[in-house]
C-alpha cells in the first residue's frame, strides 16, 4: 500500500512538472514573436510580462498566509526565498531574454538545458544529494541528444554576427536559472510550494521593475495591443501557471528529477518554432530529440524507483 502510494505521488509529481515545462517551452516563442511583430527591447517585454503576472503571485502569497495553522517564516529563510527570486529568477529571465534578440528559439532552449547538469552537480556535490543510476543513465540520453541537436542548430545560426553574444547570454541564464531551481528544491519544503513560488516571483518582479525604473522611460513605452496580448500569454501561460506546476512538482519528486524531466522542453520549443517562427528542423535534430524524450520517458517508466 504505502508503494503504491508513493508510486502515485511520483506521477502525479511527474505530469505536474512535464505540463510545467511544456508550458515554460511556449516562452521562447512569445518573446521571438513579440521582438519580431512590435520591436520591443528585453527589458520593456520583461517588465510588462512580470507587471501582467504580479497579480496572481500577491493573490497566491494573501490566500497562503490567510491558511490556518501556516508556518511562520524565520529572517533567514525568507533572506533566501529573495535572493532566489532576485538573483536567480530575475537574472535568468533577463540574461534569456536579451539572448532571445540574437539566437533561434530552438538553440536557446538547447543552451539553456545545460542548467539540469548544473544543478544536478549543485545538489551532488555541495549538499551531498544521491543521484540514482537511472538519474545518470537520464540524464547520458538527454544531453546525448541534446549535444546532437545543437551542433546542428549550430552549423545554421553561426553566421548571425551577434550570435557568440546571445548565446553567452543564454550560457548565463542557464547557469543562474540552475541555482533558482536548486534553492527551490531545498526550500520549497520548508515554505509549502504557492507561499516559495509566490514570494520569490515577487521578489524577482521587485528586481525587474527596478532594473526598468533605471535605464528605461514608461511614457516610452507603446502600449499596442499586439504588445499587450504577448506579454499577458507570457505571464498567464508562460510564467504563471508553469511556475506553480513546477514548484509543486518539485515539493513531491525532488529537483533532480524535475531537472531531468524539463528535458522535453528544448524538444517542444523546436517543433513550435517550426510551426509557429518558421525555423529549419534538420534531420540532426530528430535524432537528437528521439534520445531526449528516451531520456523523459524513463524518468517516467518504473517510477518508484526514483522516489526520494
Amino acid at each position: 500500500m504505502t508503494e503504491n502510494k508513493h508510486a502515485n505521488h511520483f506521477v502525479a509529481g511527474f505530469l505536474l512538472s512535464l505540463t510545467g515545462a511544456l508550458l515554460f517551452s511556449t516562452k521562447a516563442i512569445f518573446v521571438k514573436l513579440a521582438f519580431k511583430e512590435t520591436g520591443v527591447d528585453a527589458i520593456t517585454l520583461l517588465s510588462l510580462r512580470m507587471l501582467f503576472a504580479l497579480p496572481f503571485y500577491l493573490i497566491a502569497a494573501w490566500f497562503a498566509l490567510r491558511k490556518e495553522n501556516v508556518q511562520q517564516l524565520n529572517k533567514t529563510t525568507l533572506a533566501w526565498i529573495f535572493a532566489m527570486g532576485i538573483f536567480g529568477y530575475y537574472l535568468s529571465s533577463l540574461f534569456d531574454f536579451i539572448g532571445l534578440q540574437y539566437v533561434s528559439a530552438g538553440l536557446e532552449r538547447l543552451i539553456l538545458f545545460l542548467y539540469p547538469t548544473f544543478a544536478v552537480l549543485i545538489n551532488t556535490y555541495i549538499f551531498k544529494a544521491s543521484l540514482s543510476k537511472k538519474q545518470i543513465v537520464a540524464l547520458m540520453l538527454t544531453y546525448f541528444g541534446i549535444g546532437i541537436a545543437y551542433f546542428a542548430e549550430l552549423k545554421m545560426d553561426s553566421d548571425n554576427p551577434q550570435f557568440i553574444y546571445g548565446a553567452f547570454m543564454i550560457f548565463l541564464c542557464a547557469i543562474t536559472y540552475s541555482f533558482y531551481l536548486v534553492g527551490t528544491g531545498k526550500l520549497v519544503h520548508k515554505a509549502g510550494a504557492t507561499r516559495y513560488t509566490a514570494y520569490a516571483m515577487i521578489a524577482a518582479t521587485v528586481g525587474i521593475f527596478t532594473h526598468f525604473l533605471f535605464t528605461k522611460n514608461v511614457a516610452d513605452i507603446s502600449f499596442t495591443p499586439t504588445l499587450t496580448w504577448y506579454a499577458i500569454a507570457l505571464a498567464i501561460i508562460a510564467t504563471v501557471i508553469p511556475s506553480f506546476l513546477m514548484s509543486n512538482g518539485m515539493k513531491k519528486i525532488g529537483s533532480n528529477n524535475v531537472s531531468i524531466i524539463t528535458g522535453i522542453g528544448p524538444v517542444s520549443t523546436i517543433i513550435q518554432a517550426h510551426f509557429l517562427l518558421g525555423e529549419k528542423i534538420l534531420f540532426m535534430q530528430v535524432i537528437g530529440t528521439a534520445f531526449v524524450i528516451l531520456g523523459v520517458v524513463l524518468i517516467g517508466w518504473k517510477s518508484k524507483e526514483l522516489v526520494n
